[in-house]
C-alpha cells in the first residue's frame, strides 16, 4: 500500500471516530505524517466529496460525509 493511500485511510478512520471535526494540524499528528502529506491527502478525499471542511476563523474543520 502506498504512503498516501495509507493516509487517506487512517484519516477517514480518523474522521469517523471524531465527529467533531478535525485541523489539519491534528490529523498530521495523529497519522504521524507532515502537514503537506495532510493536505494533499485531504484534497484527494474532498474532490472525492468524501469529506466536508468548514471554516472558523482561520482554521478548517474536516468532516467525513454522511452517507
Amino acid at each position: 500500500m502506498a504512503k498516501q493511500d495509507r493516509v487517506i485511510k487512517e484519516i477517514k478512520e480518523f474522521l469517523k471516530e471524531d465527529t467533531r471535526g478535525l485541523t489539519i494540524q491534528d490529523l498530521s499528528k495523529l497519522t504521524k505524517v507532515s502537514r503537506i502529506t495532510t493536505t494533499i491527502a485531504l484534497a484527494k478525499l474532498e474532490g472525492a466529496e468524501l469529506i466536508d471542511v468548514r471554516s472558523i476563523g482561520k482554521y478548517k474543520l474536516h468532516y467525513l460525509k454522511k452517507k
